[in-house]
């Protein structure tokens, strides 16, 4: 079959976010096209058997497969692999086409990608998508920026695709360049602090005040029912409940005590500092994650240091 100029969307990188994202866009009635240098992840979207859904493991196909002016979305992880695959793009995509980063990438990145891009005649998109996987499948919030015209051409697509409030599309333009990803890396930092919050109020309830997980999880379920109700308090009440299969304890317990992070917490904090502007509790909660890093560290000094004990 002949699948030159089929498909209306093109995403590159096909693990969970990229496939479940696709399928997303093919529930609305979207033909899309998926690109991977991964044959096996090639092969799974493949094994799907839908027709309004192909994957491709050479770049060149993937990219005739797709109608004009060719849309086509990243999501890999940030940093060089981004600039790679934007290499590989300008050369087998036309100008005008339109390429989306849907990653992580720190704005300074975006912004300096939208220059680049807008010189040799392509049309640039840096959008936050936040959701994780299931929010992908489903539905999840996002933030793009870029030129309005561009953001124009795939709006109605993202508007079906996205999570929806009271009839609202969670998706909106965010502003030119680099807008997009700038709001995501706030939105993550807000997260940071949330969470960080979230966990220092497990710490009084467990150490200070000695409750035991189930008077933790049925504070979590009030707050959760009343002006506290938030997809964080909901996932933080469950996880004092749940349990592994045939386990007496619930898996919290076995979670060893040390965050790792993708920068954007970071981010946020040093923009806030180049902008004069203070965000305390943003600032602690990266710091803490920076010191759960040093387990081992921790460890001995508990160890060495008795009166802690």
């Amino acid at each position: 079959m002949n699948k030159e100029n089929k498909y209306v969307f093109g995403m590159i990188g096909l693990g969970t976010m990229g496939s479940n994202l696709l399928q997303n866009i093919s529930d609305h009635g979207y033909s899309c096209a998926g690109y991977d240098n991964d044959s096996e992840k090639v092969d799974a979207l493949n094994n799907l058997n839908r027709d309004d859904i192909h994957g491709f493991s050479n770049i060149t196909s993937f990219a005739k497969s797709l109608k004009t002016p060719k849309t086509v979305m990243m999501l890999v992880p940030a940093g060089k692999i981004v600039d790679i695959i934007i290499e590989d793009l300008i050369v087998v995509l036309e100008k005008g086409d339109i390429i989306i980063d849907g990653g992580n990438s720190h704005f300074v990145d975006t912004e300096r990608r939208y220059k680049y891009l807008e010189e040799k005649g392509f049309q640039f998109i840096g959008m936050g998508v936040s959701g994780g996987e299931e929010g992908a499948r489903k539905g999840p919030s996002m933030m793009p920026g870029g030129k309005r015209e561009a953001y124009e051409i795939v709006e109605p697509i993202l508007n079906k695709i996205a999570s929806h409030v009271n009839g609202d599309p969670t998706v909106a333009y965010m502003g030119e360049r680099s807008a997009g990803h700038f709001v995501k890396m706030v939105h993550n930092g807000i997260e940071y602090a949330i969470m960080q919050l979230l966990s220092e109020t497990y710490d009084i309830f467990k150490n200070g005040f000695n409750m035991d997980d189930e008077a933790i999880h049925d504070v979590f379920e009030k707050w959760n029912s009343d002006r506290l109700q938030s997809y964080l308090v909901e996932i933080t009440r469950d996880i004092f409940a749940y349990k592994n299969r045939g386990a007496d304890h619930i898996l919290l317990d076995d979670i060893k005590d040390q965050a790792r992070a993708k920068g954007t917490g970071k981010w946020t904090s040093q923009a806030a500092m180049d902008l004069d502007l203070s965000v305390p509790i943003i600032d602690v909660a990266v710091s803490m994650r920076n010191l759960s890093e040093y387990k081992d560290l921790r460890t001995n000094a508990f160890n060495l240091y008795t009166d802690f004990k």
